[in-house]
């Protein structure tokens, strides 16, 4: 056994050192190395000896194997690098195609409206999700017996300690949480930038906010937990209605390319004095009903009106100098209007299906 195990060891070695490519190493290593091969086979044969000749055997056996595999290794490290420099790339030959990512709907139309109104000269700003209960009801001129304060509309959150506070705040409008006195909750409207804008450039001002904002409420083809909203706002002295609707038919044909029906119709909103609403004709039924204008061949598309006094002052503005309006849309809904989506639960679902569209 020891003689046979000195002359396959030998004639491996020899074998490692004529190799020259790694095809050849390949099929020299199954021939040797494998679960048939040479080696494999007779280290095999050492169950059957002796204890003693075990021990001996089994000894130089363990160290020759090392040493072979050592050389085994040592030959692969040296073919591989001149394997590689003959490999041949035929640049003429069809490159793969890298899949691109798409992006959102919804940011497609932000990014629209963002190039629309930079144009009228307003400003993009951006706004906290978690907002101040001050800043999202109180500043907007929406009391604490107002409807959209209760829980089924709200989110509320907790803050350390479990309990909501109800307390007047000395300066509300010093940050996010009003120094601790006011509850926090999902912002349900992009609309708090109003007074935090107001506060912070006074006026003249023109800006939107586009964001993301939260309804606790039960979800259908147009309703859902979380969608997008874009505020507008331009203070200034001698601003009217009339401004409002210029800016919003300028808004809804850059949209669609094109000019489109629109209605304006009385409406209510605390922060505002008058009210309006503002329809656009169904795009998906061209106003001949269907589930996404709930048949009624109209689209709520804007809610706008005349800045109310009482924001004004909420955001330090004296509202005998200067006046303004204030405008606020559904970004989802003006996607689903745009791209005829006909289900809003469709932007959330995270399905690259419906993404690879866009």
């Amino acid at each position: 056994m020891k003689e046979k195990l000195e002359q396959l060891k030998n004639e491996i070695k020899e074998a490692l050192e004529n190799v020259k490519s790694s095809e050849v190493l390949k099929e020299m290593e199954i021939k040797y190395f494998g679960r048939k091969g040479k080696l494999t086979t007779l280290l095999k044969g050492i169950a059957s000896l002796n204890a003693e000749q075990k021990k001996e055997i089994g000894q130089l056996a363990n160290e020759a194997k090392g040493e072979l595999m050592a050389k085994l290794n040592e030959s692969k490290a040296v073919i591989s690098p001149e394997e590689k420099s003959k490999a041949y790339t035929d640049v003429t030959l069809p490159g793969q195609a890298i899949e691109q990512g798409h992006q959102h709907p919804v940011t497609l139309i932000e990014n629209e409206l963002e190039d629309i109104f930079t144009s009228l000269g307003f400003m993009i700003l951006d706004g906290p999700e978690l907002e101040s209960e001050y800043f999202n009801f109180e500043a907007l001129n929406i009391p604490r017996h107002h409807p959209a304060r209760d829980m089924q509309d709200t989110f509320y959150v907790e803050e350390p300690g479990g309990e909501r506070r109800r307390k007047e705040a000395k300066d509300p409008s010093t940050s996010l949480g009003a120094g601790g006195e006011y509850d926090l909750v999902m912002r349900t409207h992009t609309s708090p930038m109003q007074v935090r804008a107001m506060l912070k450039y006074g006026a003249p001002l023109r800006c939107v906010v586009p964001g993301r904002v939260f309804r606790n409420e039960a979800t259908d083809a147009v309703h859902d937990t979380t969608f997008n909203q874009l505020e507008g706002l331009m203070i200034g002295e001698g601003i009217s209605v009339v401004n409002l609707i210029a800016v919003m038919k300028e808004m809804l044909k850059g949209i669609f390319k094109k000019p489109v029906e629109i209605r304006v119709r009385p409406g209510y909103f605390p922060f505002t004095e008058p009210s309006l609403e503002v329809d656009v004709r169904c795009t998906q039924c061209d106003g001949s009903g269907c589930p996404a204008c709930k048949q009624s061949g109209w689209l709520e598309m804007v809610g706008s009106g005349q800045v109310h006094p009482n924001v004004l002052r909420a955001g330090q503005i004296d509202p005998d100098k200067n006046s303004g309006f204030a405008f606020g849309l559904g970004t989802t809904r003006l996607a689903m209007m745009k791209y005829g989506i006909s289900d809003i639960r469709l932007f959330n679902s995270g399905d690259l299906r419906f993404l690879e569209q866009f």
